[in-house]
């Protein structure tokens, strides 16, 4: 029995929001795009083959991005993932640079039921392409800042640089307040 494997070409780039890890698979199509310490971010393997050329262009398009001369990428695209996962990712390719929407909105674009919300959120953390697909662009319904898979920080710097006002941090959950202690 024969098994073949796919390669898959990796390089990092230099950005203002950290090292970048890219991913490609051999006719080019991106893969990934992660950022030290994400969450369920990639990491070189072994078997995978350095090598800058396949990345040529997301190189071009995101430094040009990142001088705030670019809103809208033009690279091929290759996340895998469950059928619900693609259609979430495909809403967020449909939000305009320097917009917001949030998870309901997502949810509503894909036809999702509102109980939905949270698997529709699901999706978006593991988003396998953040920037090119703009998952940072995702805030809760009250206007709040949000979890983003790549950090807050990063979110922000990202929004900011597209000319959103800095939406609030999402509030701390409340706790009730203990009664006063009575003397025995």
């Amino acid at each position: 029995m024969t098994t073949t494997t796919t390669a898959t070409y990796w390089t990092e780039l230099d950005s203002p929001v950290g090292r970048l890890l890219l991913t490609a698979a051999p006719d080019g199509a991106l893969t990934s795009l992660s950022v030290p310490g994400q969450k369920g971010g990639r990491a070189v393997r072994e078997d995978w083959r350095h090598d800058a050329g396949p990345f040529r262009a997301a190189g071009e398009q995101l430094a040009a991005y990142f001088a705030g001369e670019l809103t809208e990428f033009r690279l091929p695209l290759r996340a895998e993932g469950t059928a619900f996962r693609e259609r979430v990712w495909a809403a967020l390719d449909d939000v305009p640079y320097g917009e917001t929407t949030t998870y309901g909105e997502i949810a509503a674009r894909i036809g999702a039921s509102r109980p939905a919300v949270r698997a529709v959120g699901g999706a978006i953390g593991a988003n396998p392409l953040l920037i090119l697909r703009p998952c940072h662009r995702v805030i809760g319904a009250d206007g709040s800042l949000t979890g983003y898979a790549g950090g807050l920080e990063r979110k922000t710097r990202l929004l900011a640089l597209e000319g959103v006002p800095a939406p609030a941090p999402a509030p701390a959950p409340s706790r009730p307040v203990p009664p006063p202690a009575t003397p025995r």
